[in-house]
């Protein structure tokens, strides 16, 4: 097939589908992180038309119920173009959407999009894939299955049956996956909480 790969720098998803033989190709503002097929530019300056998939993972950050706290009266001065910033992401997600593509899954966290768009398809976790890792993700599918679960060559098996990662209590009270917490240290901790787990990246290119 010939695959899109949209606000995608990692390479993961796009070199997943490498693997298995398909013409694929990421697209984001940002430079590539791997070497391998990719346009940096802004996707909507490209036409998409003749491909047969398109995996979009448009930015989360205004969109995201974590981010919903910054919305409080007592940051409204601190923020003050929040609720602009969020609009703008909503515009930017349907937009995906509209793209005319016979297949197409997007991709992004628990937020507003279940109530302005529509309830997602399918909410996986990276443990569901044999990625020890809790991160709960919204699929939203046009012409396409829902991914089954599998591990180790696609065998079934139980979600309540895997490693689910390890996790830290917060100093308020939250209960937090290790691994997202750890990236808060780091000065691209956005880019390191948006990126696609292995796991997800090969059964996408695998099922689809």
């Amino acid at each position: 097939m010939k695959v899109a790969v949209l606000c995608e720098f990692s390479g993961i998803v796009r070199d997943a589908f490498i693997r298995r033989g398909h013409d694929a190709i990421s697209c984001d503002i940002l430079p590539t992180e791997k070497p391998g097929p990719h346009i940096q530019g802004d996707l909507f300056d490209y036409d998409w038309t003749g491909y047969d998939l398109i995996v979009a993972h448009p930015p989360c950050t205004y969109l995201t119920v974590t981010g919903n706290k910054w919305f409080k009266p007592e940051f409204r001065n601190r923020f003050p173009d929040r609720g602009r910033q969020r609009n703008d992401a909503i515009e930017f997600f349907m937009k995906i959407i509209k793209i005319p593509c016979n297949k197409m899954a997007v991709e992004n966290p628990v937020g507003i999009m279940s109530t302005v768009y529509r309830k997602p398809d399918q909410i996986i976790q990276p443990y569901f894939f044999g990625d020890a890792a809790q991160k709960t993700t919204c699929l939203w599918l046009r012409n396409l299955p829902p991914l089954f679960h599998c591990k180790d060559d696609d065998l079934f098996y139980k979600k309540t049956h895997v490693d689910k990662g390890e996790f830290i209590i917060t100093k308020s009270g939250k209960k937090l996956a290790k691994w997202y917490y750890d990236c808060a240290k780091e000065k691209n901790r956005a880019s390191l909480r948006s990126a696609t787990f292995p796991g997800i990246a090969e059964a996408m290119a695998e099922q689809w």
